[in-house]
């Protein structure tokens, strides 16, 4: 779904039919150490850019917003991300799972094929 900042993100949702106004990031929801998601969240928001690098299934995102500096100066977005297939957390979401990558055979042999030519 089109977020406010007008990127696509599979987990925003947002609902105005008939009467409705619901809005809200569901990376956020029932996470019991973030502040309330707003809208204007979605403009500073690295998950969309995060997904567009990495699409990979097994990666789970969880998304923290905390407050910046004494908690004047605005917001800070924190992105964790866990491969759900090694249990392991993923220190860089947007190159993924260093151990998914170990055990593809298409990036196995795209590395061989490197090899080669720098031979």
């Amino acid at each position: 779904m089109r977020t406010p900042a007008g990127r696509e993100c599979p987990h925003y949702y947002e609902d105005f039919h008939r009467g409705r106004a619901v809005q809200e990031c569901r990376l956020v929801a029932g996470h019991a150490h973030s502040l309330r998601w707003r809208p204007e969240d979605c403009a500073r928001c690295p998950v969309p850019a995060i997904l567009q690098a990495n699409a990979s299934p097994s990666m789970r995102l969880t998304l923290i917003i905390r407050k910046r500096w004494l908690g004047w100066f605005g917001r800070k977005l924190e992105v964790r991300a866990w491969c759900t297939v090694h249990d392991v957390p993923i220190q860089n979401p947007y190159l993924g799972c260093p151990q998914d990558a170990a055990d593809n055979d298409a990036l196995r042999l795209f590395r061989e094929a490197l090899e080669k030519t720098d031979d």
